[in-house]
């Protein structure tokens, strides 16, 4: 599967620990058909891109034909992986977009622990980014937006208010949580 002329492919977006454990992955293609073959390549990225400083802006690496832009956050690390012929500047705004989104929906604790309770929030975005492989939306507060209209079922009280009031109320609780 190579790509379709101006059309870049995704081949897979990943989300690490620290250590290089899973926190979310999303395979979009089938050069790793095995998990092994694709904890192998989690992996393998991880310990390449370890050593480099991509906390300030994103890094861009070639690993055995793919392209993998990159950025760390706290003790996060995304990646996002396409073929060597895919447009660079595309695949950094899929990252960009993957980390605005969950920047917003994290509330700006962008890291692990919150990474983890909110998993379904952080699945559902990489689905509204990309879809076998192909780019949908790239606008993070967008993206960020369709994920908590998703998550948001009719009995919820949630369902009333706009994202803005959800975060303020969230931020309250949060507050309210840790003054106890």
């Amino acid at each position: 599967m190579g790509s379709h002329g101006s059309c870049p492919l995704i081949k897979n977006i990943l989300l690490l620990d620290s250590e290089g454990k899973r926190v979310a992955v999303k395979y979009f293609s089938d050069d790793w058909p095995t998990n092994s073959s694709k904890l192998a390549f989690e992996k393998f990225v991880f310990a390449k891109t370890l050593k480099t400083n991509a906390r300030t802006e994103a890094e861009i690496t070639l690993l055995d034909d793919n392209i993998i832009i990159y950025k760390f956050v706290q003790d996060l690390h995304f990646f996002v992986t396409g073929s060597d012929d895919d447009n660079e500047i595309v695949l950094a705004s899929v990252l960009q977009g993957l980390f605005d989104a969950i920047t917003l929906l994290l509330r700006n604790n962008v890291d692990k622990r919150e990474a983890l309770e909110n998993l379904d929030l952080i699945l559902l975005c990489l689905d509204e980014i990309v879809d076998g492989g192909m780019i949908l939306e790239t606008n993070g507060p967008l993206i960020a937006e369709k994920v908590t209209s998703h998550n948001i079922d009719a009995d919820s009280p949630l369902s009333e208010q706009t994202l803005t009031q959800a975060w303020a109320s969230a931020r309250e609780h949060l507050t309210r949580t840790l003054l106890k």
